[in-house]
């Protein structure tokens, strides 16, 4: 994190990346003299509402993040960025997109947590984007024209106002990471009994062990016991509020419909109560830890890995083959997991692996027989990456 002070002495002549969180109200014009170098913009944490026509100065920018700020409109300037390929405005209250605002060689669009309730069909203009996150909005339709997003491989459409399944979608040739939950469209109008419901006060909370999106997990162990469950379990507790994945009650949901399976965590209560919505799981033993990492800003959508990380071939075909059997017991129960990656996966020494965060779980019992093979299709492509991903890092 640089501050305003540091650029307007002129010592961050020169950098390539500035992250800017100052209370700003008016974007500082000594980012200009930036313009030879900069290429990464960070303005997230401010109090923002424009950007100047100046911006299209940074003839090298290629990505910018202005999230939690006050923007209403998506600035017009971006659009006339030539070199911008990822933008980043989640959580602002953003009710207007455009036609112009989005540059064409776009790869990457955060829209997540706004107020946007139509976009421009110059969407599907962007056909080089990869990566569009448009949940939490106020979407009553999506463009016709996003059939043309043949690139296109993650987005996040949940906790909108679609009244029906966006066919346009369906189709496209590289999507493999889908979340549509929380719509009209989507709605699973049941309640998840599979486990039974406790009080909040059942548990004590202990060390916070990860923490996701949606949620904070934590160590517990029991104050009164009600099943005769494991004396130390895990909680997951979540935030309450939408995700760039969705609501939290449709992850819950979608954790309780699959049920068990050997490499997934089992569930063993739910606590539903004004304001503390969580699942009690199954503690994972300590010897299981993370596959791979998550997608960096170069790598977009697909996974990576530690340095001179590896697996043999044995090790890589035991783990594809129990990820192919997840993928087959989500879709017995008509759930698509939507996330099916490495940096999602557990594994230990013998190659066995245990897949988690239903974040961006969608059930999908609702649609036609021909829209759930077309998801079942979208989701097998994830498998696939998960599998190109793993044998990238083979040794024989």
């Amino acid at each position: 994190m640089h501050t305003l002070e540091q650029l307007k002495r002129g010592e961050l002549v020169g950098v390539k990346r500035l992250s800017l969180a100052a209370g700003l109200t008016e974007f500082p014009d000594e980012i200009l003299s930036l313009a030879d170098s900069l290429e990464i913009l960070d303005l997230s944490n401010n109090q923002l509402s424009s950007l100047p026509d100046s911006v299209s100065q940074l003839s090298k920018l290629r990505i910018v993040f202005a999230s939690n700020n006050r923007f209403e409109v998506l600035p017009e300037v971006l659009g006339r960025c030539a070199n911008l390929q990822m933008i980043g405005f989640k959580t602002n209250q953003i009710k207007h997109v455009p036609e112009t605002s989005l540059p064409v060689n776009l790869r990457w669009l955060i829209l997540t947590d706004n107020q946007i309730k139509q976009l421009p069909d110059t969407l599907g203009d962007c056909i080089y984007m990869q990566k569009l996150a448009l949940a939490g909005n106020q979407l009553s339709a999506l463009p016709a024209s996003m059939a043309n997003l043949t690139n296109l491989e993650l987005l996040r459409i949940s906790a909108n106002q679609l009244t029906e399944c966006p066919e346009q979608l369906l189709d496209l040739p590289k999507l493999a990471w889908f979340a549509f939950s929380g719509n009209p469209f989507s709605q699973a109008q049941v309640e998840i009994e599979s486990v039974p419901k406790v009080p909040s006060g059942s548990v004590v909370l202990h060390e916070q062990l990860g923490q996701g999106a949606s949620g904070v997990i934590s160590k517990a162990s029991w104050r009164d016991n009600p099943e005769n469950f494991p004396d130390l379990v895990a909680v997951k507790k979540f935030k309450g509020e939408v995700t760039s994945d969705g609501y939290p009650e449709d992850e819950l949901n979608a954790c309780l419909k699959v049920g068990e399976h050997p490499a997934l965590v089992k569930n063993l209560a739910q606590v539903k109560e004004p304001g503390y919505l969580a699942l009690i799981m199954q503690l994972i033993p300590s010897h299981f830890v993370n596959l791979g990492l998550p997608p960096t800003l170069e790598t977009c959508t697909r996974d990576t890995f530690p340095d001179g990380f590896s697996l043999t071939r044995q090790q890589i075909d035991k783990m594809i083959e129990q990820m192919r059997q997840v993928f087959e017991h989500l879709h017995r129960h008509q759930v698509f997991h939507g996330d099916l990656y490495a940096h999602n996966t557990l594994f230990d020494k013998q190659a066995n692996i245990m897949v988690g965060d239903f974040g961006a779980a969608s059930m999908y019992h609702m649609l036609t027989p021909a829209q759930q093979q077309k998801i079942k299709v979208i989701e097998q492509r994830a498998l696939d990456y998960f599998a190109d991903d793993l044998n990238s890092i083979c040794v024989e």
